[in-house]
């Protein structure tokens, strides 16, 4: 054995014990009692305190130390720019803070849950001000001096930057603003109405879930509040939420989730339980469920295949054809929630907590402050003012559970996949004809081939870049929208 031998066996340990936390988060969002709570938080703990020790074991700054990267292959060095970057970030982090964390993020999620039920953001601020805190003090410890919050983002997309994420944001928001007055001044298409069974729609879920590759023999879908993805390799869970007002809901929120579990089912296997074993980074993970949910599964060609499984499971949808029915699943029109926005608004709502929670960490932003600030934001970008907590500032989870840095991930998701879907027109030219016959093997297989399988291999951005064919970039992104909703609205 080598000492690069010793030090892979001790981190796919880790891997392993990481995936048993993982599902008791998973347990925690879909299965448990309501009054385990407490008990979870110190579970969690428990496992926090053993993760953090293992990640900070001396062993591995000696075990780095000793290997030479000029003889490793370049996924051993890959292994070893992952390992280090994490063991860096671990030694900065004091044991009593992670876990502190940890305890405090499991409880307040079910005080989130709570205030979100009750609309009672005061119950919630107070909890929310300890998470702060502690994810300050985290940040300043990451950061070493520099930026915190650059800091943070380091854990959902390496080698970022806000500075870096806010030019590219400044660049979308003026023209989806514009775009999106000018669709919601038009004729709106007409909505999908009437009351859709639960079980209907989740039979359909899992119809649409396979037909998106994902791999039930190594996975499974249940109901959660807030849907996600969980798990690696072989064993992938995702969740879904049923509306019997919306059934549109469920489907793309299956579809959305599935992209996250195909990517992290099709890594190769060898990666299992090491730093290359996961999806890269968020903002690439999310390339993969908007690709998927968006260009994908709301393009009028796979909305057409769409129309007629509805319409078998539901009966008469009272739309004209397929049609109408593409334009109600791309209907605009003004809403509160960013998990239900259409393709236009959705990043308007990622921008807004970017902006808020970066001001938080700065502290240019007190906890007090922040509903006041979000409405006011909201009004400004949307035209029209929050009604209620849960509808506003309540309806994330992200804050509750600390994930400062995570929100910008999905709007460059959103650009990846604009960059993405781009190339994979060039690539598969009958695209159209094939997911109009509910056929998206050539397309989930190229996204399998040029991002999913790599893992961690790459760094994010060099992921993109080589499946793009050049470096990414927000146009793309805007190129689609302008022209899907320019159609579609006829400006």
């Amino acid at each position: 054995m080598t000492v690069y031998d010793d030090m892979m066996r001790h981190q796919r340990e880790t891997g392993a014990l990481a995936q048993v936390a993982g599902r008791l988060g998973w347990d925690q969002e879909t299965v448990m009692p309501q009054g385990a709570g407490d008990q979870r938080a110190e579970e969690g703990a428990a496992m926090e305190a053993v993760l953090h020790a293992r990640r900070t074991d001396p062993r591995i700054g000696a075990w780095l130390d000793a290997i030479d990267p000029a003889t490793l292959d370049d996924e051993a060095r890959a292994q070893i720019r992952h390992i280090r970057r994490s063991y860096d970030r671990a030694m900065r982090v004091p044991a009593d803070l992670a876990t502190a964390l940890a305890r405090l993020t499991s409880r307040s999620h079910q005080a989130w849950a709570r205030a979100r039920a009750d609309d009672d953001v005061a119950s919630f601020l107070p909890v929310l001000s300890e998470i702060v805190a502690l994810k300050r003090e985290e940040g300043a410890a990451l950061a070493a001096g520099g930026d915190p919050y650059d800091a943070m983002l380091q854990d959902y997309e390496p080698g970022t930057s806000a500075a870096q994420l806010g030019a590219m944001f400044d660049a979308l928001r003026p023209r989806l603003v514009a775009l999106r007055q000018a669709c919601l001044e038009r004729p709106q298409p007409a909505p999908l109405t009437g009351r859709f069974d639960a079980k209907t729609q989740m039979t359909l879920s899992r119809k649409l879930a396979g037909v998106f590759g994902y791999d039930f023999s190594r996975g499974r879908i249940d109901k959660a509040v807030h849907p996600f993805s969980s798990g690696s390799g072989d064993d992938v869970r995702i969740t879904t939420r049923t509306s019997e007002i919306d059934p549109f809901n469920c489907a793309y929120t299956t579809i959305h989730e599935v992209g996250h579990a195909t990517y992290e089912q099709a890594i190769r296997p060898a990666y299992r339980f090491t730093p290359l074993g996961e999806g890269v980074s968020m903002g690439v993970h999310e390339s993969q469920s908007r690709i998927y949910e968006n260009q994908l599964g709301r393009s009028r060609a796979f909305t057409a295949w769409l129309h007629g499984e509805m319409t078998e499971a539901f009966g008469d949808l009272g739309l004209d054809g397929p049609e109408a029915f593409y334009a109600a699943v791309n209907r605009l029109e003004n809403g509160f929630i960013r998990t239900e926005a259409d393709e236009v608004q959705y990043n308007l709502h990622v921008l807004l907590r970017f902006d808020l929670e970066r001001a938080l960490i700065s502290g240019d932003l007190s906890v007090g402050d922040l509903e006041a600030a979000w409405n006011d934001r909201f009004a400004a970008d949307f035209g029209f003012a929050v009604d209620r907590p849960s509808n506003g500032v309540l309806q994330d989870v992200h804050w509750s559970a600390g994930l400062f840095g995570y929100f910008a991930t999905y709007t460059l998701g959103n650009v990846y996949a604009g960059c993405l879907h781009e190339r994979l027109r060039d690539a598969v030219p009958d695209l159209d004809a094939q997911m109009a016959a509910g056929d998206l093997s050539a397309a989930t297989g190229w996204l399998r081939g040029h991002v999913q399988q790599h893992g961690g291999l790459f760094e994010p951005r060099e992921v993109i870049t080589r499946a793009y064919g050049r470096a990414p970039d927000e146009g793309p992104l805007l190129a689609y929208l302008e022209a899907k909703f320019g159609a579609l609205y006829g400006l």
